[in-house]
Order: structure tokens, then C-alpha cells, then sequence
């Protein structure tokens, strides 16, 4: 079933990008084209979403630690 699907997606996807990109192709290299550029988007986006994560990950921190400063100072060392 799931090659099944990616074949649809594939074909699909590879449909609307040589639509978008004017490209004459037959309907193997079009579901190709879909299925491998699914691949690689799926990758990118993997990668994107991981380093994102990773980044929000240290902001979070930052602001943690800007956060427990500002307490240490307000009710802590400012008695």
C-alpha cells in the first residue's frame, strides 16, 4: 500500500511541478520526477525541522536563564 501511495503522490507532485515549470514529459519520468523530488523536499524538510528545533531549543534556554537572572536579582540579591 505504500508504494501504492507514494506512486500517487509522486505522480501527482511530478504532474504539477512540470506544469509549473513548463516541461513536456511522459508519464514515468513525471511520477520520476515526483517521487524523487518527494525524497528530497521530505530530507530538506526533515533537516529544516530539526536544526529549527535544535535553534527554538536554545532561545528556550536563553530565555530561561534571562528569566532566572531577573529573578535572582528582583527578589533574591536586591533585599
Amino acid at each position: 500500500m505504500g508504494v501504492l501511495y507514494l506512486l500517487i503522490i509522486g505522480a501527482a507532485a511530478g504532474y504539477i511541478a512540470t506544469r509549473i515549470m513548463d516541461l513536456d514529459t511522459s508519464v514515468p519520468v513525471t511520477i520520476a520526477i515526483g517521487v524523487i523530488g518527494a525524497l528530497i523536499g521530505g530530507l530538506v524538510l526533515t533537516m529544516l525541522l530539526a536544526v529549527m528545533g535544535m535553534a527554538a531549543g536554545f532561545l528556550g534556554a536563553i530565555l530561561g536563564a534571562l528569566l532566572l537572572i531577573w529573578l535572582w536579582q528582583t527578589y533574591i540579591a536586591g533585599k
